[in-house]
């Protein structure tokens, strides 16, 4: 799913080509996104166009030769003229007399021949790694090799050559972006431009290269002197694609500025984004100053005392238990003014405990659509969901920082705010306040039917976590668990990583369980149920599968079930709760059976029923192992925290049945509804002081 959809789209077309463009936001100046080599299409700048579309009017279109434009059979079509006057053409198509420009490699070298062949359209450029072969230092690996011809080896930059190409294309694809991305732990980055290129054809590759040459250097020179606007020059030192030395003489030559990203390959604006996005926005802001509005500073010590509250939208679990902590908070620090960067469903929970929410929320892309677009029925492949959910994760982080720019915070808490806490490891001279980090799991896990690359790409994540941490310690203020030390599952983070448990001592404080209420208050269930509206001689079986929508399917299983569970059990009354963003309207009914939308407080009906059939999130079945209920338990497939960490948590505290949804039909699930409800259990206590052992750790950071 995108963080950002276009306002409009739409083709140019030039000597039968067509070339697709599209435009974002409508600020002012127009940012013009230019294409890179035609391995990739205008996706390459998913990070860059959600926030700079917030402040600018964002224009990118797919360079011909991949994504939605022609794939031009002549290699001529490709000349870097081209490209140029395709750009001309997208900003005549959109009505934008000026932009500030942004290339990455070819796409650098386009940039300057547009802002040198059309000066008045170009009011500054940002040239990422920019691709300039005459200023290649004597060397360069690939000069040994030629293109045309065939070789006796294919190692290393002998793979770019024509034949290799059309022999073993998606290789070559493999071996350009392990050279595009040096740096470690960008197994994502790398698959999405394998995946770019796999969207375009050897034939068509072989075609831009042979497409014209390259200015000689003296022509450089020329093009260079005619460049007016302020350009900007942005190259890793480890760029393996093109040299870093490459692209100082390019800055030299335009009399323009250089920042060196140390440790950066060939591509910063997907592996560096935040970096990035912050020099694109100071650009145009410079060339393109805006005027007006009023901003005020107060003196420190004046400033009320401030807390933004960052609750994961992923389900409705989070904000329950984070309502709880707040209002802990608030217990111990009266005057604490507490706002809350939230999107839907959290924002329902907080709407009905009268909570702040800021209006920065507003911009937040939601990552619970995301979750449910990669769901199937009742499978969630959530660790493979959160890596393709990137770009909403930079966009979110950009909404944060931009907030925290703008307005002091005495301190920051991130319950499982997963954007914030890596993007400052990444980027720790943006942190601006005190940070305190919450999770209730700790290790990225892989299922055992992800082979061995699943359990490589988990241990590199949790690697990257690790090195983080070490080398940061002072990003996490405070780092609290959501458990106890008993309920982290005995595994390793990854061959020759810690264990989970180990390295979860080391660096979290503990709180215990959060179940965001007191059970205590709830122990009178012949009172609660007559509140609530439970007869004492009906046995009630609550249904419902938290806040993401991902549930829908075990809600109609289990709705199926019904006509059998009430003929075995004739006293049976089936509560079904849809939730926020299930329509309840869609789902099946059958006579007797109930089916309520969003419910507020849900926890107290689930303290009243004879028995609960729920998903397998921590939240849920917590809530029930506190109240002692009996329940089912529906984990996702492939969802490792449901299957292996909550799992782990409920077998210590010995609650709930779980149940297999791919086995259990509508007669094993009546079966099961007989046999639990109502049923006496044995289990472990659930502390009840979790929301007041975590506002305590939380509150020395004020």
């Amino acid at each position: 799913m995108r963080a950002c959809q276009p306002r409009s789209d739409g083709y140019i077309e030039r000597d039968g080509v067509k070339v697709f463009y599209e435009v974002f936001g409508d600020g002012e100046p127009t940012v013009l996104l230019l294409p890179c080599w035609s391995i990739v299409h205008s996706r390459h700048w998913k990070a860059q166009v959600p926030y700079l579309a917030r402040h600018f009017r964002v224009v990118a279109f797919d360079g011909r030769g991949n994504g939605r434009s022609d794939r031009p059979a002549s290699a001529a079509a490709y000349a870097d003229s081209e490209f140029v006057a395709d750009a001309v053409a997208v900003l005549d198509a959109v009505g934008a007399d000026q932009a500030v420009v942004a290339g990455l490699s070819r796409g650098g070298r386009w940039a300057v021949e547009l802002a040198a062949t059309h000066p008045g359209r170009v009011l500054g450029a940002i040239l990422l790694d920019p691709a300039v072969p005459p200023l290649d230092p004597p060397g360069d690996p690939r000069a040994v090799y030629s293109f045309q011809d065939e070789l006796d080896t294919s190692e290393g930059w002998a793979k770019f050559n024509r034949h290799y190409w059309l022999r073993e294309y998606p290789d070559f694809l493999e071996f350009f972006a392990s050279q595009m991305f040096t740096e470690p732990h960008s197994t994502k980055q790398r698959e999405d431009m394998v995946g770019w290129g796999l969207e375009t054809t050897p034939e068509t590759l072989i075609r831009t290269v042979q497409g014209g040459p390259s200015p000689t250097r003296e022509e450089l020179e020329a093009i260079c002197a005619r460049v007016r606007c302020p350009m900007l020059v942005v190259h890793g030192d480890d760029d393996a694609v093109r040299t870093h030395a490459s692209g100082a003489a390019l800055a030299e030559l335009l009399g323009a500025t250089l920042v060196t990203l140390g440790g950066g390959g060939h591509a910063p604006q997907a592996r560096h984004p935040v970096k990035v996005n912050l020099l694109l926005r100071g650009l145009a802001e410079s060339v393109a100053p805006r005027h007006g509005g009023r901003r005020t500073w107060t003196r420190a010590l004046r400033r009320p005392k401030r807390a933004l509250y960052v609750s994961s939208p992923i389900g409705l679990g989070h904000a329950e238990r984070d309502v709880a902590i707040a209002a802990e908070l608030r217990r111990l620090h009266p005057d604490l003014q507490i706002d809350w960067l939230a999107q839907h469903p959290v924002t329902a929970v907080l709407a009905a405990r009268g909570e702040q929410v800021h209006p920065a929320s507003a911009h937040l892309a939601n990552e619970s659509s995301h979750i449910v677009s990669e769901s199937a029925e009742h499978d969630l492949h959530v660790f493979q969901a959160w890596r393709r959910m990137d770009e909403i994760l930079v966009a979110n982080y950009m909404v944060f920082d931009d907030l925290l720019s703008e307005e002091p915070y005495d301190l920051v808490v991130g319950d499982e705010a997963w954007e914030l806490d890596y993007f400052l490891h990444e980027n720790p001279e943006r942190k601006r306040t005190a940070f305190a980090w919450m999770t209730d799991f700790v290790g990225w896990l892989p299922m055992s039917d992800g082979g061995q690359r699943e359990a490589a790409l988990t241990a590199d994540y949790n690697g990257e976590m690790v090195e983080q941490v070490a080398r940061f310690p002072r990003i996490r203020d405070r780092a609290v668990f959501i458990g106890n030390p008993e309920d982290i599952v005995p595994d390793r983070l990854g061959p020759g990583l810690p264990g989970i448990r180990e390295w979860t001592e080391a660096n979290f404080a503990f709180a215990g369980y959060v179940t965001g209420f007191d059970p205590a208050a709830l122990a009178d269930r012949a009172a609660l149920r007559d509140e609530l509206g439970y007869r004492p001689d009906e046995q009630v079986c609550v249904v419902t599968v938290g806040g993401s929508g991902v549930g829908e399917a075990l809600l109609r299983r289990v709705i199926a079930a019904y006509p059998e569970a009430k003929r075995r059990a004739p006293a049976l009354r089936m509560v079904v709760v849809a939730g926020p963003r299930i329509d309840p309207a869609a789902l099946p009914r059958h006579e007797g059976l109930e089916v309520h939308p969003f419910v507020n407080r849900l926890y107290r009906h689930l303290a009243a029923c004879d028995l609960a059939v729920v998903q397998g999130g921590l939240t849920t079945t917590m809530e029930l192992a506190a109240n002692r209920r009996p329940f089912l338990y529906f984990p996702l497939a492939h969802h490792f925290e449901q299957n292996l960490h909550v799992r782990h948590r409920l077998d210590r505290y010995r609650a709930g049945r779980r149940m297999d949804y791919a086995t259990s039909d509508p007669d094993a699930i009546a079966d099961a509804i007989t046999a639990e409800i109502g049923r006496t259990v044995d289990y472990r206590p659930v502390e009840t002081d979790g929301a007041a052992r975590a506002a305590s750790l939380i509150a020395e950071l004020l």
